[in-house]
């Protein structure tokens, strides 16, 4: 029984299992399938991205302090993160992924690290 690519739908020379003709036509099918399907969706998560760096740029100890403007001032987007952890203090820390923020007095922010 011959199988055709996934991809150009050729006929497929060689083991039984295979689904694809080439590298080519593998990594075309996967492009396809794995991009994000809307600009709303690409756009949150270059958002996201974005966010990630800049705390990871400013927080490379795992633990420190930084203000407003600076985060704003490097295009940070305080309406876009991953998660929100209120501890049993009432704290409330935002994430993204494992770098996150607490807003402290005075427009300074806590930076930290979760541990994995």
């Amino acid at each position: 029984m011959s199988k055709n690519c996934l991809e150009c739908n050729e006929k497929i020379i060689g083991r039984e299992d295979k689904k694809f003709c080439s590298d080519g036509c593998r990594n075309a099918y996967n492009n396809k399938i794995n991009k994000d399907s809307t600009n709303l969706m690409r756009n949150i998560n270059n958002k996201l991205r974005k966010n990630y760096r800049i705390l990871s740029d400013l927080n490379p100890e795992g633990k420190g302090k930084t203000t407003r403007t600076k985060l704003q001032s490097k295009g940070f987007d305080f309406e876009f993160f991953t998660s929100i952890l209120s501890t049993k203090t009432g704290n409330t820390y935002y994430f993204l992924y494992d770098q996150g923020y607490r807003i402290l007095e005075d427009d300074y922010y806590m930076l930290v690290k979760k541990e994995n």
